[in-house]
């Protein structure tokens, strides 16, 4: 079978100019345009692959790895330097939030250029406008230039379009990680559909928990070369091994030990880790009626606290807790995002039901960059909480359940 998507040792390079670059022209003459020289540089170089029909794809790898430049090749919005891409079928491609778009268009007549850009008639992206328009949830903005809109209406009607010009290809760029919880499910949601309809789908993401559900294998990318290409467990846990080993290396040696609610010691390089340009401050756990709790009931509600310290420095960030249980098994792996500028201030996660089964567990919190490649502070198997209830059986779920027995046999 043909690929949808193939590249054959692809590469593209760019220019990059270092930090005495002329800001402006009297610099320039004063210096003899000397330090205007730049230097190339492969974003990309020597990447092949081949995605077959159907396949939903993802695409890993830290900041500069070359994700959005291979993307953007793909879709056709850049040419290579070396190497070919080929693509079979029509693309819907969101790729840098709002890059399709005028700013001095509506959002109705934006529809209309982005639909035609991607293949579809006039005829046919003015019939698409209601459907577009009703995913976006811009009923009383789609008349309003794009200049008022905000990033969130952007990338909502971004996706929107990308889903709706009948891709055969569609190239996504980090669209799911940006919007309100239920724009991100819709998302999902759609990206599911098109997957049951053999749309071939690349997903640019840095949550390895995502690809993981979404996508059938993956790519992943470091310093613009192909690492690996496989089944996504496979290859995310590489990834995420590969971003241990680099939260390791930024992890200071000079932080003063600090000590949770429960007088647990916290150790850098022992149960704490990370860059510390954000901290976690302190944590609690509590029961459904808010008092400090370790031992808590099968089913019962859980809340924990996290206070935490986000300097504007450190941008948007993502909080994040997971709920092991003492052989590791994960149970529960959740995070909220949190804006930049936020400094101190506190995250509460509320679990309605804990329908785990009776045993020791163990709570891991962290606080990781907007783009997942950076962690500031995580904080590994400083919370232990025991859950009550009965014996557990094979398993870790304990949801409210019962047997009945309905007997066919007929009396004589």
């Amino acid at each position: 079978m043909r690929p949808a998507i193939s590249g054959t040792e692809v590469g593209k390079r760019y220019r990059r100019y270092g930090p005495d670059r002329p800001h402006t022209l009297k610099e320039a003459l004063v210096n003899g345009f000397r330090s205007m020289r730049a230097e190339r540089f492969w974003a990309v170089r020597g990447v092949s692959f081949d995605i077959q029909p159907g396949r939903t794809v993802g695409l890993i790898g830290a900041n500069g790895a070359g994700k959005s430049t291979l993307l953007r090749m793909i879709a056709g919005v850049e040419r290579a330097d070396e190497g070919t891409i080929e693509v079979q079928g029509r693309i819907g491609a969101l790729l840098e939030l709002g890059a399709p778009f005028h700013p001095d268009l509506t959002g109705r007549e934006n529809i209309i250029l982005s639909s035609v850009v991607a293949g579809l008639t006039r005829r046919e992206a003015r019939a698409r406008i209601p459907d577009v328009v009703a995913f976006a949830q811009l009923e009383e903005f789609i008349d309003s230039p794009l200049r008022t809109y905000s990033t969130g209406m952007s990338t909502r009607l971004a996706f929107s379009i990308a889903s709706h010009v009948d891709p055969e290809v569609l190239l996504v760029d980090e669209a799911l990680s940006v919007g309100d919880i239920s724009f991100q499910q819709r998302c999902v949601e759609r990206m599911n559909e098109f997957r049951r309809a053999g749309v071939t789908i690349l997903l640019v993401s840095h949550d390895p928990n995502r690809i993981r559900d979404l996508c059938d294998e993956v790519l992943w990318l470091r310093g613009g070369t192909l690492v690996a290409q496989g089944p996504p467990m496979e290859v995310t846990a590489r990834y995420v091994a590969s971003q241990a080993e680099m939260t390791q290396r930024i992890t200071p040696h000079d932080v003063p030990v600090a000590y949770t609610s429960a007088g647990l010691p916290l150790r850098v390089h022992e149960n704490r880790f990370g860059s510390m340009e954000a901290t976690i401050t302190e944590v609690h756990i509590q029961d459904g009626w808010g008092e400090p709790a370790s031992q808590l009931l099968t089913g019962a509600p859980m809340l924990v606290e996290i206070n935490v310290d986000i300097p504007a420095s450190a941008g948007a960030a993502f909080v994040g807790a997971t709920l092991r249980r003492a052989d590791d098994l994960i149970c529960l792996d959740t995070y909220t995002p949190v804006g930049a500028g936020t400094g101190q201030a506190r995250v509460r996660l509320n679990v309605e039901r804990l329908d785990i089964a009776a045993g020791e567990y163990l709570l891991d919190v962290g606080i990781y960059s907007a783009d997942w490649t950076r962690t500031y502070d995580y904080q590994y198997g400083a919370y232990p909480v025991t859950v009550l209830g009965p014996e557990p059986a094979a398993g870790v779920m304990a949801p409210p359940l019962s047997w009945h027995l309905e007997s066919s046999r007929v009396s004589r």
